[in-house]
């Protein structure tokens, strides 16, 4: 079914504003899980409702948290997010990158104790709108723990994903996101409840054989499972090439960070992100740094497609044309994700009204 975007928006809003959450953070929380469905990137949209609102019912997750700046060096800062919601505390640091970008050329910034920071391009997407470019490092510690090492199938990593984004002159920029597993666990949570099937072997069970089965990492065929049990794992990207860029992940965004390198035994889910800004006109002549990009652009795009009906896309294109189709038709939800969200609103007293509007 299709979700009319600002209804939604609305009840996203009320549902976060009635668990707790004042109305400016709960603006936030509802922008940027929309945003993550308007980009096509479900896995980090609006089915994640029930596992936040899980999450402030159970305390792993602090509502109206103010970041705290830990370090604050020249080009460097250290943010502890004190269990808040990434949505909060992500922007919160990526701005700080931004304006140390700005003044010294390039920055690095730390997020550490952080609630799920949620789609981390939008942080690169924040940047570019800057003019600063942007790498990203991301990993999560506790119960994030999903993911087998090359050659293994018991699980060391979290999904641990990166992001990149780089501005381009009168063009929307390059923006680089994914997870170093085969596919987010945001993808099998959606898949679970009725959405796009996992790819073949993107998985694999307690035994080592491949699988697309959610349950292997569930362990329940419940649509909406408050706790893994399953004794598989999520394989990594481009075998022992994802592997090592997820054990990269770890090292700079859980090491380096203070965030804490992914481990057993602790309860809480945390996020760490080890960011790099850089601002290209201290780096490079303008005219030069625009003119090879667009030069480039145009002899990648020259690249004959092998399927004729679909052209050669820079990353950052399939976003942005999911974002023009959503926009215009509405949010696919599955709908068991709708059943859910409309009972956690029922479950806080929201408007019944609000409910009714995001239908088409």
């Amino acid at each position: 079914m299709r979700i009319r975007i600002k209804p939604l928006n609305m009840l996203m809003e009320e549902i976060f504003n009635k668990a707790g959450c004042y109305k400016n953070e709960s603006r936030k929380i509802a922008k940027y899980l929309i945003e993550g469905n308007l980009t096509g990137h479900d896995s980090h949209g609006v089915s994640r409702t029930s596992r936040y609102i899980a999450g402030l019912k159970n305390g792993t997750i602090k509502a109206n948290v103010k970041p705290i700046i830990e370090v604050d060096k020249f080009n460097y800062c250290v943010v502890d997010g004190d269990g808040g919601f990434g949505q909060i505390v992500g922007p919160f640091a990526c701005n700080i990158g931004i304006k140390k970008a700005k003044k010294y050329g390039n920055s690095f910034i730390s997020i550490k104790n952080s609630f799920h920071l949620g789609r981390i391009g939008d942080f690169a997407e924040m940047a570019a709108e800057k003019n600063i470019i942007s790498i990203h490092f991301v990993n999560s510690s506790g119960l994030g723990i999903l993911v087998a090492p090359f050659g293994s199938y018991q699980q060391r990593f979290s999904t641990n994903p990166f992001a990149a984004g780089v501005p381009i002159k009168n063009k929307k920029p390059f923006i680089l996101d994914f997870a170093t597993s085969y596919v987010s666990e945001g993808k099998i949570y959606v898949a679970n409840q009725g959405g796009k099937p996992l790819p073949p072997g993107s998985l694999v069970d307690g035994k080592g054989k491949n699988s697309s089965d959610p349950y292997v990492i569930y362990g329940t065929r419940d649509p909406v499972p408050l706790k893994r049990t399953g004794k598989g794992a999520i394989k990594t990207m481009g075998d022992h090439k994802g592997s090592g860029l997820a054990f990269l992940c770890e090292l700079l965004a859980g090491a380096l960070t203070g965030s804490g390198m992914t481990k057993e035994g602790q309860k809480a889910f945390r996020n760490g992100m080890f960011s790099i800004y850089i601002n290209p006109s201290s780096f490079i002549n303008s005219k030069y740094y625009e003119k090879e990009i667009s030069q480039y652009i145009k002899f990648f795009k020259s690249a004959a497609p092998i399927d004729k009906n679909n052209k050669v896309l820079i990353p950052g294109e399939p976003e942005n044309k999911n974002r023009k189709d959503r926009i215009k038709n509405g949010i696919p939800l599955t709908d068991i994700t709708w059943k859910v969200i409309k009972n956690i609103a029922e479950e806080l007293s929201v408007n019944s009204k609000l409910i009714q509007n995001c239908q088409k």
